[in-house]
């Protein structure tokens, strides 16, 4: 719920030139290695692949669940780093901005994400780090990011990210 607000808050923070979308990670069936070596690959594997290879660089918005990613984030991993060598990820300028109501700020999903990546080979921008404690408290009733002090980190963040990008997206 959060990181889809700090997401829809993102989108209008693209500079002129670059466009940010979301990409929903709903419909994906847990990956199964099955499905790869019988040939049933499901149509929702194929369009979610289609639509991440067309993107230039991946900005994660992630939760904490259980001191690591959700499951379903670390399922749309999965899904794109298959089949082996095929991998949608690879090359892929990324940044992790996590998020929590408690104090630590999803320092534990935010690292087990990073050593991910860092299988993944996706460059990974490493300042600012982003890490967003207290969510419950950055958006007003309609949800949306309030003014101040986090909501001007968040645009230097996204501005270093473009910056990062440019540096290194193929």
């Amino acid at each position: 719920m959060f990181s889809k607000k700090i997401a829809n808050a993102i989108l209008a923070m693209a500079p002129e030139g670059f466009e940010f979308k979301l990409i929903s990670l709903n419909n994906l069936p847990v990956y199964n290695q099955d499905f790869d070596d019988n040939h049933e690959v499901p149509e929702a594997y194929t369009v979610f692949s289609k639509e991440m290879s067309a993107v230039d660089g991946v900005i994660f918005i992630t939760p904490e669940y259980n001191r690591s990613v959700p499951g379903v984030l670390k399922n749309a991993i999965d899904v794109g780093s298959r089949p082996y060598g095929k991998s949608i990820w690879n090359a892929k300028p990324a940044a992790i901005f996590s998020n929590s109501p408690g104090n630590l700020s999803a320092f534990g999903a935010n690292h087990h994400l990073h050593q991910s990546l860092v299988f993944l080979n996706m460059p990974t921008m490493q300042q600012p780090e982003v890490y967003l404690p207290k969510v419950h408290e950055l958006f007003d009733e309609s949800g949306a990011l309030k003014d101040g002090s986090t909501k001007e980190f968040l645009q230097k963040a996204v501005d270093a990210y473009i910056t990062w990008l440019k540096k290194n997206a193929l």
